[in-house]
Order: C-alpha cells, then structure tokens, then sequence
C-alpha cells in the first residue's frame, strides 16, 4: 500500500515481494516422476476412455475390442485409438486372437497408475 491507503500497481507488488518468503514449499517432483504422472492422468482424462478402464476394471477375463464397439457408439478406429492411449500410459495390455485384440488391466502398471484406476471401479 502507497502511505495515502491506495494499493500498488500489480506490477509493482509482485516486482517488490521476496520469492520465496512467505512459506517452505515442498521440492518439486523430479521430470521423470512429473512426466509419468501427467501421462497417467492425460490417459484418463477422456470420458470414453475411463468408461473402458471402470469396464476392464470389472471384467473376469480380457475383453475384446469388438466388446468396446459394441458398448460406445464409437467408431472401431476411434476405440483402437483411446486403447492405444491407454496402452502407451501402461494401464492396459492387450493380446490378439486370430484378428480380434483382446484387452485387460496390465498387472505391471505403476502404482501410480493403480492409484488412479482404483478410483474408477
């Protein structure tokens, strides 16, 4: 505040404040761990895809990607891509059966990962 009660200019508070001296904060996340998270979360930040994991999630065997055409209207290319997204972030596996894939929760997703999906079932 300026001595006759006006506030500073934006400006020219943030140039006057000290970084860093209001309170600790925590170190950052090391890029690598930043990376995988945000890929993790970027995976499941499509409606379509998070009904596929809460799906696989309560499935008794691998389910197959003619299984997710017929629960979306989506089309086959659009579902193989959201798998694929979800595939590249290590939260599903997937097999082939003659020219069918079949899809399931990857028992190696970080924890991280599991973290995530735990909270869709």
């Amino acid at each position: 505040m300026t001595s006759i009660g006006k506030p500073l200019p934006l400006e020219q508070a943030l140039a006057d404040r000290v970084k860093g001296c209001c309170h600790p904060v925590a170190a950052p996340l090391g890029a690598d761990r930043a990376d995988q998270l945000a890929a993790i979360h970027r995976a499941l930040s499509d409606p379509a895809r998070v009904q596929m994991v809460h799906i696989l999630a309560n499935a008794t065997e691998p389910v197959c990607v003619c299984d997710f055409t017929a629960a979306f209207d989506l089309s086959q290319p659009t579902i193989s891509h959201h798998l694929a997204k979800l595939r590249d972030a290590g939260i599903v596996i997937s097999s082939k059966l003659g020219i069918w894939s079949f899809y399931e929760l990857s028992p190696r997703m970080s924890d991280a990962a599991r973290q995530a999906v735990a909270h869709i079932r």
